[in-house]
This record gives structure tokens, sequence and C-alpha cells, in this order.
């Protein structure tokens, strides 16, 4: 009877403990949302109530590697005056898409998201007002308990001037469990803004990719993030305003597509939005296997599909990887949608392929330019300044 009480007594004090922590945890700051938002921020704070060891995934023992992520607002579309928002590692960088995130399998980590969006903003771009204002961190392809989810129902987002953390578990492949593993070609996405799925959070710039990595597999030297969406849209731009290169000085970036002839080059390809695409670079193909890169016996190596074109869907992710250059030399090479009347109404962009020495050939009257800037020490894509220029 004693250890019953006991044991009653103990979870009442847990229960108590939790509640108070979670008053702590949500953390909402100065902007924060009212009206019809404050539900909403009451509530994520309530959710952050768990014990710390519930946020980990099972096998996530403990956190490897934590970083910050900020979402900020960004200067309006200049061709559409859409509202623009992005992720980055300070607010200064943040971008659309926004930075790539890394990570190895068997590795745990921990992603501080920090809410710097203006509340009206937010208000602004609901399509209820009964919904709550935040932004929030949704992932594909990694393991992550509810309440890291990143969604308005699991209460698992951030309101205006918040933050909160959101723990990633690369699960490995165990052939005992028959657990297939995390590596592979994701992405990451707002699933609040504007309503429960964070439609417009995606359609303003909130999304970038995430690439998980089999220990041993081969690393690329520069890998770039290129999502296909509405509008005919590479990464919400299109025509002129998807391809920036300054062909003085070609900085590597999401409006900037460029390597070195021989450099092996990794696009993460993302589907967004509501329509159906194709990804096609001129002069280069890719072997259609996980990593890009064509392993084993014979019988496999002479199974593999190589190719030039594919498909990619809403929510839909893949990898290709190229050496830039290879065998056709530098030059200027078209990257765009196949579909016939996407590509006329402007989805396309240039995958720029400079010379032995780092220089950009003649193209379209301009005389060759300066070295490209080396590629960022962890391989992701350098950040894009603020705008459509980025």
């Amino acid at each position: 009877m004693n250890a019953r009480r006991g044991l009653v007594l103990a979870v009442l004090l847990v229960t108590l403990a939790v509640a108070g922590g979670l008053a702590r945890a949500g953390g909402s700051g100065p902007g924060s949302a009212a009206g019809a938002g404050t539900s909403g921020v009451a509530a994520v704070n309530a959710a952050a109530a768990a014990p710390a060891g519930a946020e980990r995934p099972g096998g996530c023992t403990a956190i490897d590697r934590r970083m910050s992520l900020y979402a900020v607002e960004l200067p309006k579309d200049p061709v559409t005056n859409q509202v623009r928002l992005g992720y980055g590692l300070t607010p200064e960088t943040a971008s659309y898409p926004g930075p790539l995130i890394e990570m190895i399998e068997g590795q745990c980590l921990a992603i501080t998201l920090y809410n710097q969006v203006p509340a009206a903003t937010l208000e602004a771009l609901r399509t209820d007002p009964n919904h709550p204002v935040g932004v929030s961190l949704h992932t594909h392809g990694v393991k992550y308990t509810q309440l890291s989810d990143g969604t308005v129902h699991s209460n698992s987002f951030v309101p205006p001037g918040g933050s909160r953390t959101y723990i990633w578990y690369a699960q490995p492949r165990n052939t005992t469990t028959g657990a297939q593993g995390t590596a592979g070609y994701w992405w990451y996405h707002d699933h609040v803004v504007g309503g429960p799925h964070g439609t417009v959070g995606i359609r303003s710039g909130l999304f970038g990719g995430v690439v998980v990595r089999r220990q041993g597999d081969p690393r690329p030297d520069r890998t770039y993030v290129l999502a296909f969406g509405d509008r005919q849209t590479i990464n919400l731009r299109r025509s002129s305003e998807a391809d920036t290169c300054d062909e003085e000085n070609p900085v590597p970036g999401p409006t900037c597509v460029v390597a070195q002839v021989g450099e092996k080059v990794e696009f993460l390809v993302i589907g967004i939005g509501d329509d159906m695409h194709t990804f096609h670079v001129h002069g280069h193909s890719w072997a259609d296997t996980r990593t890009g890169v064509v392993e084993g016996s014979a019988a496999i190596v002479n199974s593999v599909p190589i190719i030039d074109n594919k498909t990619v869907g809403p929510g839909d992710t893949f990898g290709a990887r190229v050496i830039a250059g290879e065998s056709v030399g530098p030059g200027h090479w078209m990257l765009h949608c196949h579909m016939q009347f996407h590509s006329d109404l402007g989805m396309s962009t240039t995958f720029h392929v400079l010379d032995e020495n780092g220089a950009m050939t003649a193209h379209a009257g301009h005389a060759p330019g300066n070295p490209v800037q080396a590629a960022p020490a962890d391989g992701g894509q350098a950040p894009a300044a603020h705008g459509n220029h980025g």
C-alpha cells in the first residue's frame, strides 16, 4: 500500500514539475501574437513541458551536435511583391532556400529555431483568423518525436519572438531489426505559416535541403539545393531572376549555380507547390542511385540506369551527382524543367562550368571573368544575401 501511495505521489510530482517547466520553456518574447493567436502560443508553451528525454527519438542517446536557425522576413519579391521569408544560420544570412543541413547516420542533431518574423506579418498571412501565429521546422526523412514535428496539432511551433529546440535523429540501417536507415536526400520546411499545412510558409520561402550520408559515402565538392515550384520557378525565381551569377565574381548560391571543371557537384532537387516538373541539365548525366555513384559487382553496375532527366512532384526529393564539364568541357549549360511550357515561361537557370583556372568562359557577349570563390568548407552552398538576388 505504501509503495502504491509512493508511486501516485511520484507521478503527481513529475506532472507538476513538467507543467512548471513548460511555462518556462515556451519562451514567447517581444512581438508575441495576441488575440486569436494567444491560445496557440499558450499551447506551444504547454507542449514543451515534456521531460527532456521524451524529446529524443529511440536510438538518440545523446545530442551529438547543436545548431541555431533563424526565421526572418526578407525583402518582398521584386517581381510579384509577395512576402518573402527565409531560414538562416544567422538572421543576416537568411535566404530561400535556407542553409543545407547535413547529417551522418547515427547522429543526433538539436536545432534551436528562433522566430524573428514580425507577428503582424504572420497574422496577415493567415488564411483563418483563428489559426495560431508562429513558424515551425518540419523535416522529412529523419526520425523525431511528435514534440519535434513542427505542426499545430502537436503544438510544436514557435510564436513570434520565441524559440524552440527540435531534435532530429539520422537513424542508421540495422539488418537485425530491419530498419532501412535514413541516408538520402530530404528537405525541411515550415508547417504552420498561413494554415495547418504551412502552405503559405513554403510559398514564402521557408524551406531548405537535408542530406543524410552513410559512413563512407563519397562527398561532393559542392551541393546546390534547387526547389522546383509553382509559377514555373526555381527557388521561387524564374527567367533572369533565377540566374544572377556575376561573370566577374561568381559567388555560389541559390541563384548562381557554378563549379570548376572536374568538380563533383551534387544537386538536391525538391518539388514544392502543386505542379509536376522534370529536372534536366544539359551536357551532364548521372547514375540514378542513392549516392549518385555506381559501385558494386558488374551485375549491379550494369543494372544502374544513367539518366539526364528526372520527374519531381510535390514533396518529392532526389539527388543528382555530376562531374562538372566531364568530357564536354567548361561552358554555360542550361538547367531547366523539361515540361516545355514551364521552361518557355522562364523555369530555367544556368549551370556555369568554369575552366581549369577557375575562370568563366565568354558568354552572351561578356568577356571571361575572375576565378570562382572557393566552395564552403562543409561542401554546402554559400548563403545568399537578402532578397531576390540571394
